[in-house]
């Protein structure tokens, strides 16, 4: 495990300088004295640097540990109890959302924060039902990396502008039958319908079916559509 120390700036991996002055322009609040611990959880270590130079140079937040697995933070929390987690969703060992679960088990306050690229509205709702405080993306700006943060210590929530937006559309979300949704992974696959119904153990005739009760669903017309809508709302992975 390592403990960061504030350090020199280097480039941030969010798309800005991590060199950017702390709040010390006329007119704005002084921060106290007492900096809130950050714990950063990535398995991308260039990435943790990048994000841990932007949130040290802030008067009142300081990262106080890196984990690169979702079992080492487990470790890193339990040592350093930070006052908010910074954590990716897909890590070897323990994946984020499970992360953020057994966290919010061991201590009911404790304030997560994801920081990932993934912004499907399965991944956006699984984290926020395990008990993320915010969603964010791996592209947001270091000013609101830093907004985000604050706002969790404050007690609020926060998602990015894009994470709201398909939580929106999940109001809407297609309820699948389980035989639609193995045919739907399998097309995903590039299988045929053929292959589709001895994989199902199912007749052609019923493939073609289930098919078009999908697209009916999703509201598309082809395959490409089908599997496009699908990997966009979380239903498909495609590796």
């Amino acid at each position: 495990m390592l403990t960061i120390e504030t350090g020199s700036a280097s480039p941030s991996p969010l798309g800005v300088t991590a060199d950017r002055p702390a709040n010390k322009a006329a007119g704005q609040p002084v921060m106290p004295t007492t900096r809130a611990s950050v714990l950063l959880v990535d398995d991308h270590a260039l990435l943790r640097t990048g994000v841990a130079n932007i949130i040290n140079q802030e008067a009142d937040l300081q990262v106080v540990a890196e984990a690169g697995n979702g079992v080492e933070a487990l470790e890193a929390y339990e040592r350093h109890h930070p006052d908010v987690t910074l954590l990716d969703l897909r890590m070897p060992l323990m994946e984020g959302v499970e992360v953020v679960r057994r966290l919010r088990e061991r201590d009911p306050r404790a304030r997560v924060i994801v920081l990932t690229t993934y912004d499907t509205d399965e991944e956006i709702s699984r984290a926020l039902k395990a008990g993320a405080k915010a969603y964010v993306l791996k592209d947001i700006s270091a000013d609101d990396l830093v907004t985000c943060i604050r706002d969790v210590l404050a007690g609020k929530t926060y998602l990015a502008p894009a994470a709201a937006a398909k939580l929106a559309e999940e109001v809407t979300r297609v309820h699948l039958t389980p035989r639609e949704l193995a045919s739907l992974r399998l097309m995903a696959d590039g299988k045929s319908n053929k292959e589709i119904a001895n994989e199902l153990g199912i007749s052609d005739r019923t493939v073609k079916t289930h098919l078009g009760h999908l697209f009916e669903k999703l509201g598309v017309t082809s395959r490409t559509e089908a599997v496009k809508v699908a990997t966009r709302r979380g239903l498909v992975r495609l590796e």
